[in-house]
């Protein structure tokens, strides 16, 4: 498989490594993206983007990288808050009103980024479409009365994380979610992200190739298991995920789904991060001061078992932490391992984002077919080791590198 692009001669592994995922390990088309020290070191793309056209993988084509969009989305929370315009330690009820029902009027604004408010899905099915219909979601979790309660444990807020902070993002800015993102953070750098795709990118799209459901995996039997906070919080969204998932339709790119539905490559994610690992700012677009900063990537939420993903988990304000779940018992062993100081975060199917700031560092990686798991799959992690390496890190016990 042709791969195209730059690659410095010292992140030549990092090439190889991105071949091999074509030629050993079932990749179809991907991208991958490093930044170090505001300079572009792995720039690289190729394989199919459609395999029912046969439409190459270009440097413009873009794809869905679902969660991955969580850190896009934290991102704009984080800008507010180094502006002074919102308070992380907050209630949100003091920017969202109508959210203060149902045992949250003491919900902190920092409980909804660290998947601590026990809204991970809402109870009542939800009508086909909910996903695109934002009014909808935001009034439903506004009603919903919490899983648990509030602060005292973490589960992965799957989609709703998108509605519950985009609507504070909404009420402190007066912009939606994907037009605050688009304004402060994607256009100012340069960026091909959106959470909200417009109609005339739609043909730079490369269609999702879904993963085969892995039985071993305790999250997949959750999630067959009707009832179950996992069932409730993926597949409840009016059809976005499911047996015919819809994420890949025009309506679902165009919508604002600030937990799952972000559009772009891995130059975008890599371009995004970038800032945050110089310090909170590139030439003249700050994203966030240094005190913002720090505080993104310190350990926020941690447990021995995430109520939703059923595995351990580590979270910054937002943003994944290294998780090394390899000496787990069978079927909880998803992790995804990089450098304690960095911060990002994963998408369905391998996509991955993040900043290291004591690296300078910023990665992205994207692709069209999604492997089984939560977190980082093989091909993706071999880029990260591959990138880190290059660095001259070592991999420690726990995983993470140094």
């Amino acid at each position: 498989m042709a791969v195209q692009g730059t690659c410095d001669q010292k992140f030549q592994e990092v090439r190889q490594e991105f071949e091999r995922n074509f030629a050993e390990r079932d990749e179809v088309g991907a991208s991958v993206c490093v930044t170090v020290g505001g300079q572009t070191v792995v720039d690289l793309w190729g394989g199919t983007a459609d395999t029912e056209t046969g439409a190459p993988w270009t440097d413009e084509t873009v794809s869905i990288v679902f969660s991955s969009t969580k850190g896009a989305t934290a991102i704009c929370a984080h800008v507010l808050a180094s502006r002074g315009e919102l308070d992380l330690d907050a209630p949100v009820a003091k920017y969202w009103p109508e959210f203060a029902q149902a045992g949250k009027e003491n919900i902190q604004v920092k409980m909804l980024l660290n998947h601590q408010a026990g809204l991970p899905a809402v109870r009542e099915n939800l009508p086909q479409g909910a996903y695109a219909d934002w009014d909808l979601m935001v009034d439903a979790l506004a009603k919903e009365e919490p899983f648990w309660e509030p602060g005292t444990r973490n589960g992965y807020h799957a989609l709703t994380y998108g509605w519950l902070i985009g609507e504070v993002v909404r009420r402190v800015s007066g912009k939606s979610l994907g037009t605050f993102f688009r304004d402060e953070i994607a256009q100012p750098l340069g960026l091909d992200f959106w959470i909200g795709l417009p109609e005339d990118k739609e043909s730079r799209v490369a269609p999702m190739i879904a993963a085969e459901p892995d039985p071993n995996s305790v999250l997949f039997q959750e999630m067959a298991t009707p009832g179950t906070l996992a069932a409730l919080a993926i597949l409840n969204l009016g059809g976005y995920m499911g047996a015919i998932p819809e994420y890949d339709t025009q309506a679902a790119h165009a919508a604002e789904i600030g937990g799952a539905g972000g559009i772009t490559n891995a130059r975008g994610l890599a371009g995004m991060y970038e800032p945050l690992a110089l310090g909170g700012k590139k030439g003249d677009v700050e994203l966030v001061n240094a005190g913002t900063l720090a505080r993104m990537g310190r350990v926020s939420s941690a447990t021995g078992r995430d109520a939703v993903l059923v595995m351990p988990t580590r979270f910054a304000l937002g943003f994944m932490k290294t998780m090394d779940n390899r000496k787990e018992p069978a079927g909880v062993q998803d992790s995804v391992l990089f450098s304690e100081e960095a911060f990002g975060h994963v998408g369905a199917g391998g996509s991955f984002g993040f900043a290291d700031p004591k690296a300078g560092m910023s990665f992205g990686y994207t692709m069209n077919r999604m492997g089984s798991g939560a977190s980082l799959n093989e091909r993706g992690q071999s880029l990260v080791d591959a990138v880190y390496r290059a660095l001259g890190y070592q991999s420690s016990e726990s995983g993470a590198w140094r």
